[in-house]
C-alpha cells in the first residue's frame, strides 16, 4: 500500500504567517445575535461548477426558488464570459422579475472589455453589484500572473475608476461596487488591506457610496480561528469602516467553511456569500442551508425560510444534477431517522413529555422536523441496530398498538432476529405482520373453537371449547373475572403452574370499526421467563380469552411436552366435546 511521503509542506504557500497584531481579540468572547446579510451564489459559483452548467430553464427555476427563500442579495452570474448569462440577466431585467426589495450581483474580472460588457448587462436595473476582483496573494502574484504588489495596486485602480466612469454614465441605477481580494486567506494582511483601500478609494467611498469588501477563502487552508483573526484584523484596520459591508465568501476545501463563516461573523463580518447545500468549486462554498439553520437552531431566526426544506432540496438537485447527501445537515432524507435502538427510546420519551407550548426539547433532535416541513414519518425507522423504543414508538403511531414495556422488550428481539436475517429495514407494514403472526396468529397445541360464561357460586364461570393435539376437548374453570376463570380452566383443566402477571385491554380503530384488543403476560412452572400473549375481537371477552390462549401457546412452544405429558397422564383432565 502506498504511503504519503512529506518533502516539503504542501500548504506554505497558501497558509498566512500568524497575526502578531491581534493581542486582545475579541470574537472568542461573543455572540451571534442577529442574521447577517445573504448573497446565494448558486447561480454564478455555484452554476460554474457543475458537470453541466445551467441552461436558461433551470437557472429561471433556481432564481425563483432563491427568491421565494428570501435572499435580498443574488449573484445572476458571469454575464461577460458566458451569453447565458447575459441573456439571463436582461431577461430578468427587461420583464420586471426583480422584486424591488432584491438586488441583483453580477461578477467580472479586471479587464476594460467585460467591465463594459457586465454594465451594459444591468442598463436598467434600479439597484446592481458588481463585484470586481482580482488574486492578490504571493503564488497567484508570482505564478500566476507575475506581477508585484505595486503593480496589483495600479490594476486595481484603474479598473475601479473605469467601471465608475461607466456606472456613472447610468445614473438610474443605485450602483455598488464590491470588492474581492481574491485568495485574501492567503495574502499578506498589509496587502490584502492596501488593495481593499485602492477599491474603495477609487470608487469615491462615501454615506451615500458603500462598499462591500469580500474577503474570501477561495482555498480553504487553516482553522477558521486563523479566518477570524484576519477578519477581526482587516474590520478594525479599514478605513471609512462606517461605510464599509464587511462580506466573508468561505470555501470548504478543508471541510470548516460553516465554522470559518460563523467565526468570522463574530469577528464582525456582515455579510455572507454562499451556495444552497454547499454547492461550488472543489469542495464547495459555505453551505448557506446549514449555516442559516444553525442560527435557528440557537434562537437567531436566520431571515431566510426553510420551512419547506424538501421542496427546497428537490429544487436544488433538479437545476444543478447534483444529489443531496441522505445524511446532510437538516436536509437529507436521514437527518431526523434514527435506527439506533437507545437513541430511539430516547426520541420517543422525548416526543411524549414534548408541549405544544414549550420550547423544543427532544434527545437527538436539535430542530423540529416540523419547522422545515419534515413530517414525522421517518423519524424512527427500524433495522438490525433498533431497539424496542423505536418499535413501539412506530407501532403505537402508525397502528395504535401501546405495548407494555416488558412486551416492547420481549417483541423486539423477534424483530431483531428479522432484522438480522433480512439485513435490511424493516417497515412498520412488516413489524405489524411479525406482531400478527407472532401473537394473534398464533398456532400451538391447543386450538380455540369458543366459549362460554356461567355464573358460579358468586364467580365468573367459563367453559372453554378447545382442540388439544387435534382432539376436541372442554374444560371450566371460575374466578374474579372471566381472565382469571380462563387461566383457571387451563390450569386446573391441564394441571399446569399458570400464573397470571398482567393484563390490558387496547381499543384499535374507533366507532363501528373499532376492536378490542387483549394483551396479557403469562408465566408457567417448568417454563423459564413469562411470555405476551394477544388477542384481537370486536368483543371483549373473547379477546380476552384469545389473549390468555396466545400466551400460553407461546410458553409451551418452549417447552411443548409440557401439555403432552399431562395430558398423556391424565386422559379425564379434559372433557370430551
Amino acid at each position: 500500500m502506498a504511503t504519503m511521503t512529506m518533502i516539503s509542506n504542501p500548504a506554505t504557500k497558501y497558509r498566512p504567517a500568524p497575526i502578531a497584531g491581534l493581542p486582545d481579540r475579541q470574537w472568542p468572547n461573543r455572540r451571534l445575535q442577529q442574521a447577517p446579510i445573504w448573497l446565494s451564489t448558486d447561480l454564478r459559483d455555484g452554476n460554474q461548477a457543475l458537470f453541466e452548467p445551467m441552461n436558461l430553464a433551470r437557472k429561471q427555476r433556481l432564481y425563483q426558488q432563491l427568491v421565494q427563500i428570501g435572499f435580498k442579495e443574488i449573484e445572476l452570474g458571469f454575464p461577460a464570459a458566458s451569453q447565458i448569462d447575459y441573456d439571463f440577466v436582461r431577461g430578468l431585467i427587461a420583464t420586471h422579475q426583480i422584486p424591488t426589495d432584491v438586488t441583483p450581483m453580477v461578477m467580472t474580472q479586471m479587464r476594460e472589455d467585460l467591465i463594459a460588457r457586465t454594465v451594459e448587462s444591468l442598463v436598467g436595473a434600479k439597484r446592481a453589484i458588481v463585484h470586481l476582483y482580482n488574486a492578490t496573494a504571493p503564488l497567484w502574484r508570482e505564478v500566476v500572473f507575475g506581477m508585484s504588489v505595486e503593480q496589483v495596486m495600479q490594476l486595481i485602480e484603474h479598473h475601479v475608476r473605469y467601471l465608475r466612469r461607466l456606472t456613472d454614465a447610468h445614473p438610474e441605477t443605485e450602483w455598488i461596487l464590491q470588492y474581492s481580494p481574491e485568495t485574501f486567506s492567503a495574502t499578506e494582511l498589509g496587502v490584502a488591506l492596501r488593495a481593499c483601500h485602492t477599491a474603495m478609494h477609487a470608487w469615491g467611498i462615501s454615506e451615500k457610496r458603500k462598499v462591500i469588501i469580500n474577503l474570501p477563502t477561495t482555498v480553504e487552508a487553516s482553522m477558521p480561528n486563523v479566518f477570524a483573526d484576519q477578519i477581526e484584523w482587516m474590520s478594525s484596520h479599514l478605513t471609512h469602516r462606517q461605510h464599509v459591508i464587511l462580506s466573508v465568501h468561505p470555501h470548504n476545501d478543508r471541510g470548516t467553511s460553516v465554522a470559518a463563516a460563523e467565526l468570522a461573523m463574530l469577528a464582525g463580518a456582515q455579510r455572507v456569500e454562499g451556495c444552497l447545500f454547499g454547492n461550488g468549486e472543489r469542495c464547495g462554498n459555505v453551505d448557506i442551508v446549514t449555516l442559516a439553520l444553525n442560527m435557528y437552531t440557537q434562537g437567531v431566526h436566520p431571515g431566510l425560510d426553510f420551512s419547506d426544506i424538501n421542496a427546497v432540496a428537490r429544487v436544488a438537485e433538479e437545476c444543478t444534477q447534483l444529489p443531496i447527501h441522505p445524511r446532510h445537515p437538516y436536509a437529507g432524507d436521514l437527518v431526523y431517522t434514527a435506527f439506533s435502538g437507545s437513541h430511539q427510546d430516547a426520541i420517543k420519551k422525548g416526543f411524549a413529555a414534548q408541549r405544544p407550548d414549550a420550547p423544543w426539547a427532544v434527545p437527538y433532535l436539535p430542530i423540529d422536523p416540523a419547522d422545515l416541513g419534515r413530517s414525522y414519518d421517518s423519524v424512527i425507522r427500524v433495522n438490525s441496530q433498533s431497539g424496542k423504543g423505536g418499535i413501539a414508538f412506530l407501532m403505537e403511531r402508525d397502528k395504535g398498538l401501546v405495548m407494555p414495556r416488558r412486551m416492547q422488550v420481549e417483541f423486539s428481539a423477534v424483530v431483531q432476529r428479522l432484522s438480522d436475517a433480512s439485513e435490511a429495514e424493516v417497515t412498520v407494514d412488516q413489524l405489524w405482520q411479525l406482531f400478527d403472526h407472532t401473537y394473534l396468529g398464533v398456532t400451538g397445541l391447543l386450538q380455540y373453537h369458543g366459549h362460554q360464561l356461567f355464573d358460579s357460586e358468586g364467580e365468573q364461570g367459563v367453559t372453554l371449547d378447545l382442540s388439544v393435539q387435534g382432539q376436541r376437548r372442554q374444560i371450566q374453570g371460575s374466578g374474579n373475572g372471566p381472565i382469571a376463570a380462563t387461566v383457571t380452566a387451563l390450569a386446573e383443566g391441564f394441571g399446569l403452574a399458570l400464573r397470571l402477571d398482567s393484563f390490558e385491554e387496547r381499543a384499535l380503530g374507533s366507532g363501528a370499526d373499532a376492536t378490542a384488543l387483549a394483551l396479557v403476560e403469562l408465566a408457567c412452572g417448568g417454563v423459564t421467563g413469562a411470555r405476551f400473549g394477544a388477542g384481537r375481537h370486536v368483543n371483549t371477552v373473547t379477546a380476552s380469552v384469545l389473549a390468555v390462549l396466545s400466551g400460553l401457546n407461546r410458553l409451551l412452544q418452549a417447552q411443548p411436552e409440557l401439555l403432552s405429558d399431562r395430558v398423556a397422564e391424565s386422559g379425564h383432565a379434559a372433557v370430551p366435546a
